[in-house]
């Protein structure tokens, strides 16, 4: 790896923004307004999910000053927990935490394009270019194209705030406010559930850690600023989004940003608003090509992952393709739906983990070497809520939650055999 990190703060900072907006935002609340009924309450989970979101990035930003090194949950379990727990939050990363996100915000930059242009898309056409343009940017010189995304990042916020303040002068909310549909208590757990992975991407610096200039001070600030600011936009974009058109059209739509946009401006609006839509997916997209392959890489360089995927230079590059190839399969061979009940919860579960690991750490290390804003109130409303919704959504969705436990116990036989090769 490049001995000299070169990532300031403000790319650190532009990586979460960039990891943070992306399909969630633009999907979700169509799911979330069908299950809750009423605009109010998915409005409240938006912000409770705000919330849960902000506790993760101070209780990360502790872990970062701790062990300002790159990999993520895999260097926070591996080192507060057991190397067992690493690894197996390093094979949910892969799989859940890159994988399935990279194919849902590859498949709604598809859906947007297509339905904002009305062609019919071939499946899997634009998902996969956009892979494979992500591949290019990231898969041989970090310096380019970081640069390229961060200019397509100020872009993409400049472009959603002229958006956003022209829906505002134009918004003439409809009377209706709700679908009829009363999902209680449960339903808003598992919209937070849904509404967490829109907020997944918060902690986005940790996996570049060790890339990035003074980690110890910037990688959490970068979390905070992120986070903070994209918490502001969501809730703005939402409340656009939810009071634009009647709540029956939107309930249940997976292109609640396009319905809103037809609303107040006609089919003039929903192109130019399916263009913004397409630049934020896609810098979501690449962001994720960037951060997770770091991943492998650490994992590769521990002897706990084929060496293979290792840096060579200051890129991984065959973990850059590695990552590339696993997405376009599950674009392949899944849905928007699928992906966004199995990646909510198994990457809820595995964040809490990582906090839990946190917790533990400050018992035996102390106050003084481990440092906590907010403490002890930010990780126990982050575990409080996490496992909380987790525990709802196991019994809305058995099927969501079982495949999540299995991705888990599918990592314990591979940590065995690299564990058995590492140690001769």
């Amino acid at each position: 790896m490049d001995a000299t990190p070169r990532i300031g703060l403000g790319s650190a900072t532009l990586l979460v923004v960039a990891s943070m907006i992306g399909a969630g935002v633009f999907t979700t609340s169509g799911f979330a307004l069908a299950d809750l009924g009423s605009r109010p309450l998915v409005l409240a989970a938006w912000a409770v999910g705000g919330v849960v979101a902000l506790c993760g990035t101070l209780c990360y930003a502790a872990l970062a000053r701790r062990f300002p090194d790159s990999g993520g949950e895999y260097t926070f379990l591996s080192r507060t927990t057991h190397p067992a727990a690493g690894f197996l939050a390093g094979w949910v990363s892969l799989l859940a935490g890159f994988t399935a996100p990279l194919a849902f915000a590859a498949l709604a930059l598809e859906v947007y394009l297509g339905s904002a242009l009305r062609v019919e898309v071939p499946h899997g056409s634009v998902a996969l270019g956009s892979l494979a343009l992500a591949f290019v940017l990231h898969g041989w010189r970090r310096g380019a194209g970081l640069a390229l995304q961060n200019a397509a990042v100020v872009l993409k916020l400049a472009l959603l705030a002229g958006l956003a303040l022209l829906a505002a002068w134009r918004l003439e909310p409809s009377a209706a406010s709700s679908t009829g549909a009363t999902g209680g208590v449960g339903a808003f757990a598992v919209s937070l559930v849904w509404i967490s992975l829109a907020y997944s991407g918060w902690n986005a610096t940790i996996y570049v850690a060790g890339e990035v200039r003074d980690a110890e001070r910037n990688a959490g600030r970068s979390l905070l600023l992120g986070c903070g600011a994209v918490t502001l936009t969501y809730l703005v974009l939402n409340a656009i989004f939810l009071y634009a058109a009647p709540p029956g059209e939107l309930a249940g739509q997976a292109d609640v940003a396009l319905v809103a946009a037809r609303a107040l401006g006609g089919e003039g609006a929903a192109r130019v608003v399916g263009a913004v839509v397409g630049l934020a997916l896609f810098t979501s997209v690449s962001a994720l090509m960037l951060a997770g392959p770091r991943v492998y890489a650490r994992m590769a360089a521990d002897g706990l992952f084929p060496q293979r995927l290792a840096f060579r230079g200051d890129v991984p590059t065959a973990a850059v393709a590695f990552q590339a190839l696993l997405a376009a399969v599950a674009v392949l061979r899944s849905d928007l739906k699928d992906l966004l009940d199995y990646t909510s919860f198994t990457l809820g579960v595995s964040s809490a983990a990582t906090i839990a690991g946190l917790v533990a750490l400050r018992r035996r290390e102390g106050a003084a070497r481990v440092a906590v804003r907010g403490w002890p109130l930010t990780p126990l409303v982050y575990l409080t809520l996490t496992l909380g919704s987790s525990a709802y959504f196991v019994v809305r969705d058995p099927a969501a939650a079982g495949w999540g436990a299995l991705t888990v116990a599918a990592g314990l036989p591979l940590y065995l055999a690299f564990g058995r090769r590492r140690a001769r």
